[in-house]
């Protein structure tokens, strides 16, 4: 009896090269297209990535308050309107503020912004202007019994907004064109007259 064996399908070199090669060929175009889309879909989540992030940066900046001048106003121990430091913890007199010497740490008080016109580059709470328009003076100089406007203006009570005369001051006219209404108490009974009706060497005490 003869077995007859299934053939095999013979393959030669040429057919079998022709098939690796369309396999790849196959393979290379689906990974290719794979590529592709993937590419394709990772560049447009980046955009709106980015389109996102652009969005809340600019609704974040609109939304901040728009920054105000950096304020110097203060209180000095004694109650005056004074300028405050970059430490915001030290406050100068308004004298101590363009006076050639530095007060603050960082020599803000003698900046060039605000010193290299006076008056007008200070805050207005730092100067006074004086009857006489072309005269001013620091704030905490008006009220303390000098006439350091040379017209009085700053020691009035309708211009200056003075009450009565500081204490250890004596009330009176006078003599002296460097006081104005008030006369210091250490000028009584010295044998002078500082008053015009003569009441710092009899009345004052």
């Amino acid at each position: 009896m003869n077995r007859t064996y299934p053939q095999r399908r013979s393959m030669d070199a040429t057919s079998l090269g022709s098939t690796v090669s369309m396999l790849s060929r196959e393979e290379k175009d689906a990974c290719c297209g794979c590529s592709r889309k993937c590419v394709c879909v990772i560049g447009v989540i980046l955009i709106l990535m980015m389109i996102i992030a652009a969005a809340i940066v600019c609704s974040v900046l609109l939304a901040l308050p728009a920054r105000t001048p950096e304020s110097r106003y203060c209180l000095t121990s004694a109650n005056y309107t004074g300028f405050l430091c970059d430490d915001r913890k030290t406050c100068l007199l308004p004298s101590q503020v363009c006076n050639s010497a530095v007060d603050c740490g960082n020599g803000e008080d003698e900046a060039t912004s605000l010193c290299s016109n006076l008056p007008e580059n200070l805050p207005g709470y730092l100067i006074f202007r004086c009857g006489n328009p072309q005269f001013w003076i620091y704030s905490n100089l008006k009220c303390n019994g000098i006439n350091n406007c040379g017209d009085c203006s700053d020691e009035s009570a309708s211009l200056a907004s003075c009450s009565s005369c500081p204490s250890n001051w004596w009330a009176c006219t006078p003599v002296l064109y460097q006081y104005c209404y008030c006369i210091p108490t250490s000028l009584c009974r010295n044998g002078v007259q500082d008053c015009a009706n003569w009441s710092d060497e009899y009345v004052c005490k």
